[in-house]
């Protein structure tokens, strides 16, 4: 059985998907040469067309 994963979300809502992407690629690269497994990233649209990053550790997916 799968469980759902714990996200984690940046402190920051953009307006642009552009800005947002930007994030996620610092977020992406932090992990590129270290030892540890990097983290899920995903970006999500809110109803009122902003971004919103979040991130998940979970290796359940």
């Amino acid at each position: 059985m799968s469980q759902i994963p714990r996200w984690i979300y940046y402190k920051q809502v953009f307006r642009s998907k552009f800005q947002a992407g930007c994030v996620k690629a610092k977020i992406e690269d932090n992990w590129t040469n270290g030892y540890e497994i990097g983290p899920l990233v995903e970006i999500k649209k809110l109803r009122t067309d902003k971004y919103v990053v979040r991130y998940t550790y979970d290796e359940t997916m």
